[in-house]
């Protein structure tokens, strides 16, 4: 069953993202309106050192008052290359330059009410370049074993989505093993 769309209209707009409001015919021919968040790209991007450490950020979020273990991450600017949005922005946030970035992963967090696409870049190699420029995103900046993510996901310290699903695929490509049962 396909839902069809027959006009869209900007209700709200800034920089970041716009609200609009769509004419959505249903497959039984009922219209609906339905309000949507069309969003820039996000770019993520992570080092996983060669004692299968992966490079994480512990920070809060003030929507959903909460605490967590996230990539670092940020929007795509205009006209910027996908993976070089991932680099800079590790580096900003974390203090690391990554290496040859690999491509992890592309996810649609929220595609009921958002156009959102995040895109996972991952390096094995990095090197500290000094104190992060965007410290005041995370408390901190820590190292955690990979062998330890499948049970951080399960207690609910890695709350976003996407960053669950992107650790647990790291921690499966690089230790080749679940530890769940």
């Amino acid at each position: 069953m396909q839902w069809t769309k027959h006009n869209e209209q900007t209700v709200y707009s800034n920089r970041w993202f716009s609200v609009n409001l769509a004419d959505v015919e249903l497959p039984d021919g009922r219209h609906l309106d339905h309000f949507l968040i069309r969003l820039r790209p996000v770019a993520v991007a992570t080092v996983v050192n060669e004692a299968n450490e992966v490079l994480l950020l512990w920070r809060h979020r003030f929507i959903t008052d909460s605490w967590g273990w996230e990539l670092a991450a940020g929007v795509v600017e205009d006209g910027e290359d996908v993976a070089r949005a991932a680099a800079r922005e590790l580096e900003e946030e974390t203090g690391w330059r990554p290496g040859p970035l690999r491509h992890l992963m592309s996810v649609e967090p929220s595609n009921g009410l958002t156009d959102a696409r995040h895109h996972v870049y991952w390096a094995d190699e990095g090197d500290y370049v000094g104190h992060p420029v965007d410290d005041f995103e995370s408390d901190r900046r820590e190292w955690v074993p990979l062998k330890l993510v499948p049970d951080m996901v399960a207690r609910g310290e890695v709350p976003a989505a996407n960053m669950a699903a992107a650790l647990l695929l790291l921690h499966h490509l690089r230790l080749g093993q679940d530890t769940l049962p």
